[in-house]
């Protein structure tokens, strides 16, 4: 996964924080973690591409959350940014082994593949149970003062 996940599950939980109907800009947020403005920005359009965040033009433009946090899952963040396709992509290597058939489907075949695949499907799942009102309630646990804080530093 590309750094651009954290950077926009981080800059999710910031608009969860800001001001209610606050909009707040790319560059606002990017200087929160000290990230550079235009790439994060991408990521930022991204998610509005996905519909987890709305984007406003103008002077008091910038991006809101387009949902709640209960209904925003982390594998819908982690998809808005790295696209829908599998992490781990068989290439099908045992069709070019001193045993292997052009006429088998090593996709399905292939014990690594398979586990591979298993893999995947547990972490999709575990990641789509989680929302971001699940990470908010754990880090305001844990540290209750973090809304506050990050409201008094976008």
């Amino acid at each position: 996964m590309g750094e651009g996940v954290e950077w926009a599950l981080h800059s999710c939980l910031n608009l969860a924080w800001a001001e209610p109907g606050e909009a707040v800009t790319a560059t606002r947020l990017a200087a929160f973690f000290d990230l550079p403005a235009a790439y994060l920005n991408k990521q930022l359009q991204a998610l509005a591409r996905a519909g987890i965040v709305t984007s406003t033009s103008g002077p008091r433009g910038g991006f809101r959350l387009a949902r709640s946090p209960r209904e925003i899952t982390l594998l819908d963040v982690v998809t808005a940014i790295e696209g829908p396709q599998d992490a781990f992509r068989c290439r099908q290597i045992l069709r070019r082994a001193p045993t292997g058939s052009e006429t088998v489907d090593y996709r399905k075949a292939c014990l690594v593949s398979q586990a591979m695949r298993r893999a995947e499907l547990a972490w999709r799942r575990e990641l789509a149970e989680q929302t971001l009102a699940d990470i908010m309630a754990a880090v305001e646990s844990r540290s209750p003062r973090t809304p506050e804080r990050t409201r008094a530093n976008l």
